[in-house]
């Protein structure tokens, strides 16, 4: 099955209301999410807002794992990785194809990415933009889960 298959079929059980957990591929979403080693619980996209981390389409089957940065009047959602320094994408609400609301761990164990506290952390860790290059090469010296 390719990619494409796998995500066409997670998003489709999404859109009937399942719940599916999904692993992540990329470094993108460091420190929150691993790619590689974790998976997300993705849901149907409802009731969006900033903060939240949604799987969307972003170009002809170009698709990411990202968080909402803004949410524009037009329907416009610009996007961003955690572990990203400054590259952003956009996309159309109608783009977002499921919100992932839980990280699972290898052994299985869950936490919530919409808690208040994650939602700040996020905030914060996005107003850290111009230091998080030095953070990310810290956090992957000292620990080994977030190395490239």
């Amino acid at each position: 099955m390719t990619d494409e298959q796998i995500i066409n079929e997670a998003v489709r059980l999404v859109s009937d209301g399942v719940s599916v957990t999904f692993p992540v591929k990329g470094r993108s979403m460091i420190p929150f999410i691993i790619g590689g080693r974790d998976s997300v619980v993705l849901q149907k996209p409802d009731n969006l807002k900033v903060g939240h981390v949604v799987l969307a389409e972003i170009g002809p089957e170009r698709y990411v794992v990202h968080r909402i940065t803004g949410i524009g009047p037009d329907g416009r959602i610009t996007l961003m990785g955690d572990g990203n320094i400054i590259g952003k994408e956009s996309c159309h609400r109608n783009n977002v194809l499921a919100r992932a609301t839980h990280v699972v761990d290898p052994d299985g164990r869950r936490r919530t990415l919409e808690s208040g506290w994650q939602l700040f952390k996020a905030r914060v860790w996005y107003i850290m933009r111009p230091l998080r290059r030095i953070i990310l090469a810290v956090l992957r010296r000292v620990n080994k889960k977030y190395a490239i």
